[in-house]
């Protein structure tokens, strides 16, 4: 994670409101956490660049797109399929999680088909 704050448009910003309420520390639009005897607003719901430590942390990886949106900014690629964003697990990675078992399915069919297919082309010629 990178120390800059990251700057949200207003539909990540939207997404970031709504998950805000998967939040335990998230009581009716105060937040428990920075609650000192009166009622304190949380700070994603009101502000495009301030995110807690707790948010940060334990919430926002619910929603993978929207951390690798935000907090993974140099390190996050487009999937080849979807276009989506995300976080590779290493160098070699191209699909996001969502498309990555669809098109492990995929590759696999492709190449047991090319298999059989060369493995028919061996049999003995059995002429009419």
């Amino acid at each position: 994670m990178n120390d800059k704050l990251p700057r949200m448009d207003y539909r990540q910003h939207r997404r970031a409101r709504r998950l805000v309420h998967e939040c335990c520390n998230y009581d009716g639009g105060n937040c428990l956490l920075l609650d000192d005897g009166e009622p304190c607003v949380c700070v994603q719901s009101i502000s495009l660049s301030l995110m807690c430590r707790w948010f940060r942390v334990a919430v926002l990886p619910l929603d993978g797109e929207l951390a690798a949106a935000l907090l993974y900014r140099g390190s996050r690629k487009r999937c080849a399929v979807c276009g989506a964003a995300f976080v590779p697990k290493s160098n070699r990675g191209k699909y996001c999680p969502d498309c990555a078992g669809r098109m492990k399915k995929i590759k696999a069919a492709e190449r047991k088909r090319k298999q059989r297919q060369r493995c028919h082309a061996l049999e003995p010629f059995k002429p009419a």
